[in-house]
């Protein structure tokens, strides 16, 4: 999957370079850049970035030809990124994409890590709980099969590059796009559209273009993959909502200018595990081979005839999830002993369910935290340090 495996690329080598993301691009210190000239990083196959003495010697292959300045991917604060070229990482169109759209890469990574967190927060209490690798594939071997989470982790990753590439063009990140204008005039009686709108059909066409291309065949799991990445987009879509701003005397809002903008990402993040737990099981289906089907001849059906076929929202999946109960290096599922659980719940993070039945530990853990916080005037908080037994249960 080689969206997931782009941003383990784009992991920073700490030890070399300090590295702050604020969920709207990379920044690097300017001390650590000054370490480092920007033309001398590239991305680590296992740490992130390093220095040109540890370049490869002749290779010039990857995203970009690193002998090429005008090639160099730049972001708002003019620092260059470039990825190592021995990982042949993105297919000739993705370098393509990138190249045709500078400062895009930069929202890629923030979109997948955007998704990377909404993945682990929306599993947090499942006994699958989103787990990601330090290795090239972010998600470990579930991508690999067709199940429920692998269709949520390709619906998930589409929606955070369409979302944060739609964001970014309306910040001004990327050049060759801007704030969608297309909404003008009058909206209403006493309203018109303004404003700047997030541009979210651009969002959608790159991230169709980026991330698709990487699906290769005809199979039944191609056809899931590239329908998951569509729901995934069509949710950041579907989900934009209408905002406005009053003008008028003394604050009346005798006229509203309006705009359109993109959902908060636990908004995406939510309707797709609704999704998900309504996910449909599908098969390979086949309509015919006349030419006026030619075109939909192989599509996606319900495994069960009297279930209404998928809706382009739905996530689909083909093969039963497994119970992710205990270690299995074929699936590279961790399992559930160590987990903490809830002694009291009957929802799935309850002991009994998260634990598969195997029983668990109590025990108490002493717990300093911040406490009884003041505000003084001006500008000082100061809070006590709290000590509580905090009791913990873990899974066997």
């Amino acid at each position: 999957m080689v969206v997931s495996a782009l941003y383990a690329r784009l992991r920073l080598w700490r030890s070399r370079v300090a590295l702050v993301n604020d969920g709207t691009g990379w920044e690097i210190e300017p001390a650590a850049a000054s370490r480092l000239p920007s033309w001398q990083l590239c991305a680590c196959p296992k740490l992130g970035f390093r220095s040109s003495d540890e370049w490869p010697s002749g290779e010039t292959e990857g995203i970009i030809n690193v002998a090429s300045s005008t090639n160099l991917l730049t972001d708002s604060k003019n620092v260059q990124l470039v990825l190592d070229p021995s990982l042949q990482l993105l297919s000739r169109k993705q370098r393509k994409l990138i190249r045709q759209n500078p400062g895009i890469l930069h929202s890629i990574s923030s979109g997948l890590q955007s998704a990377i967190k909404e993945c682990k927060w929306q599993f947090r209490n499942r006994r699958w709980n989103c787990p990601t690798t330090p290795g090239p594939n972010v998600f470990g071997k579930i991508v690999n099969r067709g199940c429920r989470e692998t269709a949520f982790i390709f619906a998930i990753t589409s929606a955070g590059v369409t979302h944060s590439v739609a964001r970014s063009c309306s910040e001004g990140s990327i050049e060759s796009c801007t704030c969608d204008y297309r909404r003008r005039g009058p909206g209403g009686p006493d309203w018109h559209w303004g404003g700047c709108s997030d541009n979210v059909d651009f969002g959608r066409v790159f991230g169709r273009e980026f991330v698709d291309s990487n699906e290769k065949g005809r199979d039944l799991r191609f056809l899931m993959n590239l329908h998951n990445n569509e729901a995934g987009r069509l949710t950041v879509f579907t989900e934009m909502r209408q905002e406005c701003k009053c003008h008028g005397m003394s604050g009346s809002c005798t006229v509203k200018t309006c705009w359109m903008r993109l959902p908060t990402f636990r908004t995406v993040g939510d309707f797709l595990k609704d999704r998900f737990d309504g996910a449909s099981r599908v098969i390979y289906g086949n309509k015919g081979s006349n030419r006026a089907s030619r075109m939909e001849l192989h599509h996606l059906e319900p495994e069960n005839p009297a279930h209404k076929p998928p809706s382009p929202h739905d996530l689909v999946y083909f093969e039963k999830s497994p119970n992710f109960c205990t270690y299995s290096g074929k699936t590279g599922t961790a399992g559930t002993a160590g987990r903490f659980c809830n002694s009291t719940s009957p929802a799935l993070d309850g002991c009994e369910l998260l634990c598969c039945g195997r029983g668990y530990r109590t025990r108490t853990q002493r717990v300093t935290e911040r406490c009884n916080c003041t505000f003084h005037w001006c500008c000082h908080v100061s809070c006590l340090n709290c000590t509580n037994m905090q009791v913990l249960h873990e899974c066997l």
